[in-house]
């Protein structure tokens, strides 16, 4: 099998293996559907009143700050391991690139992101 090949068995595995895993379950579930199987299910209590609820905005921004030096930190592990055979440009390019965060964490402290209300 040439590289090519094998590439192609495996995208089409990939795009088979999800699609079965949701026809599947349809074709072997047992359906009696009645008023109780029907209702919403909140930990065995009926809702009363409004079942929305509303988040804060500092919670999405907490969330999205983690996620950018969660980042970070996946850029900077193979960096580190690497980092004898890439030389002093790499070293360079990676101050620039924990500049950059540093400068966009300072930003989000001015603005009052990091304050828990």
């Amino acid at each position: 099998m040439s590289g090519f090949m094998k590439m192609f068995v495996l995208l089409l595995i990939a795009g088979i293996f999800p699609v079965l895993a949701m026809i599947v379950p349809l074709l072997i579930e047992p359906r009696r559907p009645n008023r109780e199987k029907n209702s919403q299910y909140e930990c065995g209590v009926d809702t009363v009143g409004r079942n929305v609820l509303r988040y804060r905005i500092s919670y999405f921004l907490y969330a999205i700050i983690f996620v950018v030096f969660d980042v970070e930190t996946v850029f900077l592990f193979p960096w580190a391991v690497k980092f004898n055979d890439i030389g002093l440009f790499a070293l360079a390019e990676m101050f620039i690139f924990v500049g950059i965060l540093i400068v966009g964490l300072a930003y989000a402290w001015k603005k009052g992101a990091l304050t828990w209300k």
